[in-house]
């Protein structure tokens, strides 16, 4: 049934209807006289009321669901409008109207009176003060260093007067005691705060380098510095960069159709490009988070071994051994984490929260989730990062699962690396059997829920396949072993030239067949269970294969592209980027008064917009959030190590 001939369906009855023009010319006075009445204003207060309507028809077999708005005087009651509805849909025969929601907009959300929006004015407002400070102290250390340069050239040397007016060796000086070591003229922060241990002024020296410090990270102007920076250090894989950046626009355009399908008025284009061979792109979108929890299972594990290789680890334990030292090692692990990922995550919270409460209150739409009921009940799940673990209706920010998995994961995979220092075949003995648990655990719930691949909704099962960590654990696992790979290996393996053919073609044609291959297909409950709890982990094995292959130097013309410099801002604010884009969509779509009407050239555009939208957004909360937090936990970081020297140098000071 078409929207029209709904809306005659629903037509008042007849004595409230204008009457019509006739061919009279008193008729057509009357007829002038009604539209001039009605030009005037309302002699009582109106407004804007939104219905969801199941219309159920004679003529049809399936209901068909409509949005309605109505004008109304601002007295009526949502019971009120049921009563005009019922009493309408009561004279026709034919059709039957079953009213499921009423929302009346002249309740407004007022953002003075949320709790949630003053929290986020204040925290904002406090960072904004302390980005303008950091990078204000900034611009006076630079311009300090500058008219030191200036000083500097028109010093004469000590050879050309006879004078002492060198710059002396302070360090020689000073002998063991040693100073404090002026940053680098690129970064003022660099190793800023190498201070003498043994100073008698050591402490003080240390309190007024951390203030500094700390004033520094609030930098605009380094922040951005080091978010640009076209380099990358001897112990990252620049391979990395790539595939994030990449798979954050395929997660992007997997969101894009799901917000712009849901608010369209041709809902049969879906049905008709669903059919397209290249949609499989967007169906498969799913792999692209499976990249993610490759990545940082390969990053955590790299990382971890080299780090503990050179020693950088034994601060965190100040000497202790055995079980004590392994549990403070996934404490130290743990906590950089969390503190890391959750400032940006907590505003991102509050914005969705305030947000959708206002899109629930004032759009013509229905916001795509309750995030305006659960965000104030459940969000501290949110922060546990255990908010999987629960109904997928209970859940604040839907996106969010991905965050709590990954946390999940880390938390799994600092055990394992923290076993496989002392017990390694234990550790790689847990790590396979946590593997085979979750590919049978997956094909289990798939096969008891006749779940197919091919031809079933991607989200369908989402509460009991899509967001649960024991069924997309398979992925991180393997991120991890290519990870110590490349560790045991030290980024040099030798292959044949047969090896790295056959190695190049069955890893990019298992990724096309796992994007391309479901296509018209129709698998049986065995085979849909098998793909389902093996395709991740075949995922992330090609893309195992493709990282290992570019960090030892048989990457090629694949290398270069996804090592590009090009693609590294990208790739540092993907985090951030995650976190807002969802949210710019929404606001796109909740923000028409109308809803879509799509075709392909629509959606790339769309699509496009959303891609420039969240990285801009991703950039400030970066510099805003999450690169400030960083700074500080290497400030952290670098007085652990100064008190430890401090310890050591006090324990072997003669009494």
């Amino acid at each position: 049934m078409t929207f029209p001939s709904a809306m005659k369906s629903l037509r008042l009855p007849r004595d409230a209807e204008v009457n019509r023009q006739s061919k009279s010319p008193s008729h057509g006075i009357e007829f002038q006289s009604t539209m001039s009445i009605a030009s005037h204003s309302s002699p009582f207060p109106v407004d804007f009321f939104m219905l969801r309507l199941n219309l159920m028809s004679n003529f049809t077999k399936n209901g068909k669901i409509i949005h309605l708005g109505l004008c109304m005087p601002t007295i009526c009651t949502d019971n009120d409008i049921l009563n005009i509805l019922k009493s309408t849909s009561q004279r026709q025969s034919y059709i039957g109207v079953e009213v499921e929601t009423v929302r009346s907009h002249h309740n407004r959300f007022e953002f003075w009176l949320d709790r949630t929006f003053i929290t986020l004015c204040i925290i904002t407002s406090f960072t904004l003060v302390m980005l303008f400070i950091g990078t204000a102290y900034d611009f006076y250390l630079e311009h300090l260093r500058e008219q030191k340069k200036i000083a500097n050239t028109y010093t004469l040397t000590s050879s050309e007067l006879k004078l002492d007016t060198a710059q002396p060796d302070i360090k020689s000086k000073n002998g063991k005691h040693g100073v404090y070591i002026i940053n680098k003229a690129d970064d003022p922060r660099s190793d800023s705060l190498t201070v003498s241990t043994n100073h008698p002024n050591s402490n003080k020296k240390l309190l007024n380098l951390i203030v500094r410090e700390l004033l520094l990270s609030f930098s605009v102007r380094i922040n951005l510095r080091i978010i640009c920076d076209q380099s990358v250090g001897s112990d990252t894989i620049p391979v990395i960069h790539g595939l994030k950046a990449i798979s954050m626009i395929w997660v992007i355009l997997g969101h894009t159709c799901i917000v712009v399908f849901k608010y369209s008025d041709n809902m049969e284009f879906r049905k008709s490009i669903e059919k397209d061979f290249l949609f499989q792109t967007i169906s498969s979108g799913a792999f692209s988070v499976d990249t993610f929890f490759f990545i940082s299972g390969l990053l955590v594990s790299f990382l971890y071994f080299r780090t503990n290789a050179k020693g950088k680890l034994d601060p965190l334990t100040n000497g202790m051994k055995g079980f004590s030292a392994g549990f403070i090692h996934f404490l130290g692990l743990l906590f950089y984490r969390l503190v890391r990922l959750s400032v940006p995550y907590l505003i991102s919270l509050g914005v969705v929260e305030v947000v959708m409460k206002w899109f629930h209150h004032n759009s013509v739409f229905e916001v795509p989730a309750l995030d305006h009921e659960n965000c104030p009940k459940y969000w501290w799940r949110n922060i546990l990062y255990i908010n999987t673990l629960f109904p997928v209706d209970e859940m604040c920010m839907l996106w969010s699962w991905y965050l709590s998995n990954d946390t999940q994961f880390y938390i799994v995979g600092a055990i394992i690396l923290i076993l496989s220092t002392k017990h390694f075949k234990i550790a790689a003995s847990v790590l396979l059997t946590l593997l085979t648990s979750s590919w049978l655990t997956t094909s289990y719930i798939a096969f008891s829920n006749s779940h197919k691949p091919g031809s079933d909704d991607p989200l369908a099962l989402f509460d009991k396949i899509y967001d649960k960590p024991w069924t997309r654990l398979g992925p991180y696992l393997i991120g991890m072993c290519a990870g110590w790979i490349l560790f045991k290996k030290n980024c040099q393996i030798y292959m044949s030239r047969l090896t790295f053919l056959a190695g190049w073609a069955l890893s990019i044609g298992c990724l096309i067949m796992l994007v391309y291959g479901l296509y018209e297909s129709d698998l049986s409950p065995i085979a849909g269970a098998a793909y389902s709890s093996l395709s991740h982990s075949a995922w992330a094995l090609s893309l195992g294969w493709i990282v290992v292959a570019c960090s030892t130097g048989y990457g090629g013309i694949i290398n270069e592209i996804l090592s590009a410099p090009i693609l590294y801002p990208f790739s540092r604010v993907t985090y951030c980027a995650y976190l807002l884009h969802p949210i710019g969509i929404r606001v796109m779509a909740m923000c028409m008064d109308s809803p879509f009407h799509l075709d392909t050239i629509v959606t790339i555009v769309i699509f496009l917009g959303q891609v420039v939208a969240s990285f801009a957004l991703s950039f400030f909360l970066s510099l805003a959030f999450e690169a400030p937090i960083v700074s500080m936990l290497r400030i952290m970081q670098k007085i652990v190590d100064f008190k430890k020297k401090q310890r050591e140098n006090s324990s072997i000071t003669p009494s």
